[in-house]
């Protein structure tokens, strides 16, 4: 019986690093598969460059350390809140720790990245890069803003374009692509909590972009040519 008990935890043991080594060679595509797009899309087309590679390392090894402090983290906070009981003040507090630590470490890596990254790459290609890394939300988003409010002044539009790019370089160290469109939906209500000061009537104001956008789309139809 012991014996086969020993044999039984071995197979489990290598099922688990089998998939364990699989669950690492999947990662490693979708983040090699990302990173050469980006590089791609921002101008870098031969992938057998020394820069393509050397820049794409430096990106995947980006990913790989935001990945790691973000699955600890989590994995601190699954403990937490399994042994939390009925305390949870004590539990949100021990969250709230845990988040600072992972804050502390996402900031502390920042700069390094950028630096490394800013070896391999000119200025300009670091800052498409950041677009990239957070699909050119800070485009969009402004655009969005403009378009909605044409008649926003100069002041006004340089100030959502500096909380939009900061947006981005927080959003650069989140973890997946829900927590970057939550970061810029922060700032979004930043953004719509200072217009409103300004003066603008936002509800009134998205109201009226909705229709004109749904006016738009209507003149492009097939059925109105």
């Amino acid at each position: 019986m012991k014996y086969y008990i020993i044999m039984l935890v071995c197979l489990l043991s290598g099922t688990m690093v089998m998939a364990q080594a699989q669950a690492e060679k999947d990662y490693t595509k979708v983040i090699s598969d990302r990173t050469g797009k980006y590089l791609v899309n921002i101008g870098i087309t031969d992938t057998l460059s020394p820069k393509f590679k050397k820049a794409q390392a430096v990106l995947m090894d980006q990913y790989r350390a935001i990945n790691s402090i973000h699955d600890a983290r989590n994995a601190k906070v699954k403990e937490i809140k399994a042994t939390a009981g009925d305390d949870k003040a004590a539990a949100n507090a021990k969250v709230a720790a845990t988040d600072s630590i992972m804050n502390a470490q996402l900031t502390a890596l920042h700069p390094v990245f950028l630096a490394k990254l800013g070896k391999e790459l000119t200025p300009q290609q670091v800052e498409a890069m950041k677009d990239e890394m957070t699909y050119k939300k800070v485009a969009v988003t402004y655009n969005g803003y403009t378009d909605e409010l044409p008649q926003l002044t100069d002041a006004q539009k340089t100030q959502i374009k500096n909380w939009l790019i900061e947006a981005r370089e927080k959003a650069i160290d989140a973890g997946s692509s829900d927590e970057k469109t939550a970061i810029f939906g922060k700032y979004k209500g930043r953004i719509n909590n200072y217009l409103s000061k300004e003066g603008y009537d936002m509800k009134k104001a998205g109201e009226e972009w909705q229709k004109r956008l749904k006016e738009k789309a209507a003149a492009k139809s097939p059925s109105n040519n």
